[in-house]
């Protein structure tokens, strides 16, 4: 590891030759200069890590070279040194950036104890810039591919609310990405450097979300042993992404409308009151105005979410972006499982560009790792492509309903049809449909049935 590189400015040549001394001895490399230009010309001709100023020097002074070093490489830290230390320069030197300010006589002790410091705030300012820098490049729009108008128009839409802390409505079906535009939002904000914590409202069970959410104290259910953080104090000072939202409970919407509305609340079983700051961006699959009036979902809580809308449009809205996904996985793939398939047949692209995709852009990106590791083609062609994109191309099922036909009657005939066309696949249908899994189970069992395919 390089000897990190400390630059002393000092017109006493004594005291600076013994601060060279002691910094060499703590295993640093250093310069000397006995003024400041002679100070700065060595800066920008050198990787200095750490510059120790002294105050009061002829010609340029240590508040002169302090501004002139933020001036070129801010992330620099500097310490500035004074035989006649006034609160006054104390203060000037702090506001413009020093990372402190030491009277002399200088203890060998404390001036080894501020420079280790120091040098430790510059390195966590360069790894967070550097993770910022990282997380930026991999949740740039490059990676959320999409040629077409529509997305385009998404792309914009981020770019302009990003930096404000406006609660974000994402919806779409399943697949299309909201997730990672959830991600894009965060780290092209002013929250980046801080964590984006995710749920999945959808996967937990109404007696477990809430515990989620905010927390518990010890002893607050049968088995919570311990305290717990919830996902809203996790998030402090950063983004709550809350998917699929819609599966709230009635009782858990109420908790969370106060925490929009107050930014505080309570852990379970606790009294204590938290207070935080953090951007919330939810996302569903579902029209939450349509859930607001079949009472669903709660009316004043849907406005405090839905502040600013991001609609994703479903592949088959997009086909234009299809063969740049396809070209995108195929790259994606390549690197990752070291293949080397050139790319794709005309007519293929042809048949992907056609077909459906229910599942949206996670089902094409599964269909196409499927097809690369199966059969490492050297060029993808349609005896690669699954039987159902082959196939692809029959005039779709219609179902015919009489007028008049009960709503429920209609229902029933829709999802019986539709479970049959999907070979019983539930997740399948469930996408077909708009809905989630566990409304296709809770339908079967209002309709007294396992089982509709046979």
């Amino acid at each position: 590891m390089d000897k990190k590189l400390i630059l002393i400015v000092e017109d006493d040549a004594r005291v600076g030759e013994s601060l060279r001394l002691l910094l060499k001895k703590k295993g640093y490399a250093t310069l000397l200069a006995s003024g400041g230009k002679e100070a700065l010309q060595l800066f920008r001709q050198k990787p200095v890590d750490l510059v120790i100023t002294d105050l009061v020097m002829p010609k340029m002074d240590g508040i002169e070279v302090l501004e002139a070093v933020k001036g070129v490489k801010p992330e620099t830290e500097v310490i500035v040194i004074s035989a006649q230390g006034t609160i006054e320069k104390a203060v000037q030197a702090m506001k413009l950036g020093a990372f402190d300010f030491i009277e002399k006589p200088i203890n060998p002790r404390a001036i080894s104890w501020v420079v280790e410091r120091a040098l430790e705030k510059q390195t966590l300012v360069l790894q967070n810039r550097d993770l910022r820098s990282r997380l930026e490049e991999k949740f740039d729009f490059k990676n959320i591919i999409g040629r077409s108008k529509e997305m385009i128009k998404v792309f914009e839409l981020i770019r302009h609310i990003a930096p404000y802390d406006s609660s974000v409505l994402i919806v779409g079906e399943s697949g299309t990405g909201k997730e990672l535009i959830a991600n894009a939002i965060h780290y092209h904000s002013p929250r980046a450097t801080m964590s984006i914590i995710k749920i999945s409202c959808a996967s937990l069970s109404e007696g477990i979300i809430e515990s989620e959410l905010f927390g518990h104290e010890k002893g607050a259910f049968t088995g919570a042993i311990l305290s717990r953080k919830g996902r809203f104090e996790l998030a402090h000072n950063g983004t709550l992404f809350l998917d699929e939202v819609e599966d709230i409970p009635p009782a858990t919407q109420i908790k969370l409308l106060r925490v929009l509305q107050e930014g505080e609340f309570e852990r379970a079983g606790g009294n204590k009151t938290i207070r935080v700051n953090i951007r919330i961006i939810a996302a569903s699959n579902r029209d939450l105005q349509e859930e607001v009036k079949r009472g669903l979902f709660r009316e004043d809580l849907f406005y405090r979410l839905n502040v600013v809308t991001i609609k994703l449009p479903p592949l088959r809205e997009r086909r234009d972006d299809i063969p740049f996904l396809v070209n995108f996985f195929i790259d994606k793939y390549n690197q990752k499982y070291s293949l080397k398939v050139k790319g794709i047949s005309q007519r293929a692209m042809n048949l992907l560009t056609d077909y459906g995709w229910s599942g949206n852009v996670r089902e094409l990106e599964n269909t196409l790792e499927s097809i690369l590791v199966i059969n490492n083609p050297h060029v993808i062609d349609i005896g690669h492509l699954p039987p159902e994109i082959r196939e692809f191309g029959e005039k779709p099922e219609v179902i015919s309903i009489r007028i008049g036909t009960p709503l429920e009657d209609v229902e029933r005939e829709v999802l019986i049809q539709t479970l049959k066309a999907t070979k019983g696949n539930k997740r399948k249908a469930a996408q077909l449909l708009g809905i989630n899994v566990r409304t296709i189970h809770r339908k079967m069992e209002e309709f007294g049935g396992d089982d509709f395919t046979s």
